[in-house]
């Protein structure tokens, strides 16, 4: 009983993001706290996946960093998020994309939506 009043006290605000989907080329700004000194790191990426629902929605960011896979996921309305950009839009079939692992190259790339 008290958890719930608890939480009803301390709302967590939903932020507005820009909408996006899996073949999604987006940048994440992300606060990176190191000691007392407070910084905004860019992470790149292609959206792999989106997944859960209000408040515990999450989405995986895929990059390729110095020839190597690198995925990430970020929970939709952290606080340390700052922005999200949507650089491109992909045209892809499938929610979930992580065919994306096992390719690379040419064949790794996503066609892009003209909107």
């Amino acid at each position: 009983m008290d958890l719930v009043k608890l939480a009803s006290e301390t709302a967590i605000e939903k932020r507005e993001h820009p909408s996006f989907k899996a073949g999604d080329t987006i940048t994440v700004y992300y606060k990176i706290i190191e000691g007392n000194k407070e910084r905004i790191q860019q992470y790149q990426g292609v959206v792999l996946q989106c997944k859960g629902s209000g408040l515990t929605q999450t989405f995986t960011v895929r990059k390729i960093s110095n020839g190597v896979g690198v995925e990430r996921i970020f929970p939709l309305y952290s606080p340390k998020i700052d922005k999200i950009v949507v650089d491109k839009r992909g045209i892809v079939r499938r929610a979930r994309i992580f065919y994306l692992r096992g390719i690379s190259g040419k064949k790794a790339r996503i066609e892009e939506r003209k909107s």
